[in-house]
């Protein structure tokens, strides 16, 4: 089940408990204690009679902390982790990041539907969304195509609207999959359209070359360990409602693939 759809039953079952409670059991209760106070009753019998039900205080206590959290999450920042290495190397399996929600658009929590024009997807943005193919699953990937543009891969090389994306070679890199074997890759920098980023190759063969035109209010995208992504290449392109938000920032990172550990140097990086 969709976290924002947990959160907003949490929050509708204890704010309808605490505001029940407010309008008809305290009432109640306070008329209990003026008539047992009338006939002398002690303070302790007083007291039992004023004081919440269980379940009324946990609603009470808990209802601001899940309302604050739900807005946080649905309308500003949400936090997410890296499964997979298809982002390397730009980012790592085991990197907890921070999603900005309104960078493109402020969007109703659970029916995901936008009700604020703020700013579009660049050509660059690493981006979180609900895939396509499982809304229940979010994906990362890195922005390639805008509405309207004329996509090219070829010879692992990207061209968009008939421009070559420059890639220049900076050194061998090696990651572990399955914790255990180890995958050699070279790393080239690529710039789209001035957005400059790390990339992966491999020596695999070149894939089958693709032509493609964005469809209006879609937009295609691709990982950055180009030959181990599950990308727009192989099941289209992410509709404008899809989006989820622009990753900026991790917060946290653990070695999951050398015997565990914090990555303290990977704290604070924005995400490029």
């Amino acid at each position: 089940m969709d976290f924002s759809l947990i959160m907003l039953l949490a929050l509708a079952a204890t704010g309808l408990i605490w505001g029940l409670d407010r309008a008809l059991a305290a009432p109640a209760r306070q008329r209990e204690r003026e008539r047992l106070r009338a006939a002398g009753a002690q303070a302790d019998d007083l007291e039992r009679a004023g004081k919440e039900p269980v379940l009324v205080e946990y609603a009470r206590a808990f209802f601001p902390v899940i309302l604050v959290v739900f807005l946080l999450r649905a309308f500003l920042v949400e936090p997410f982790r890296i499964p997979s290495g298809s982002m390397l190397p730009s980012l790592l399996i085991g990197d907890f990041i921070l999603v900005n929600k309104y960078r493109y658009g402020l969007r109703l929590p659970v029916l995901n539907r936008k009700v604020i024009e703020v700013d579009s997807p660049k050509r660059g943005d690493v981006m979180v969304f609900r895939f396509p193919g499982d809304e229940s699953v979010n994906y990362i990937k890195r922005v390639v195509g805008l509405p309207g543009d004329h996509i090219v891969y070829r010879d692992k090389k990207l061209y968009i609207n008939g421009q070559l994306m420059a890639q220049t070679a900076v050194d061998v890199y090696e990651y572990s999959e399955s914790g255990q074997r180890r995958i050699p890759a070279q790393r080239y920098r690529e710039t789209l359209n001035g957005v400059a980023h790390d990339i992966l190759l491999s020596e695999s063969g070149d894939p089958t070359p693709l032509e493609f035109t964005v469809p209006e209010a879609q937009y295609f995208v691709m990982g950055d360990n180009r030959d181990r992504s599950n990308d727009s290449r192989y099941w289209g392109t992410v509709p404008e409602r899809n989006i989820v938000g622009k990753a900026f920032l991790i917060w946290f990172s653990w070695d999951f693939g050398n015997g565990g550990g914090v990555i303290w140097k990977r704290i604070g990086n924005t995400i490029n």
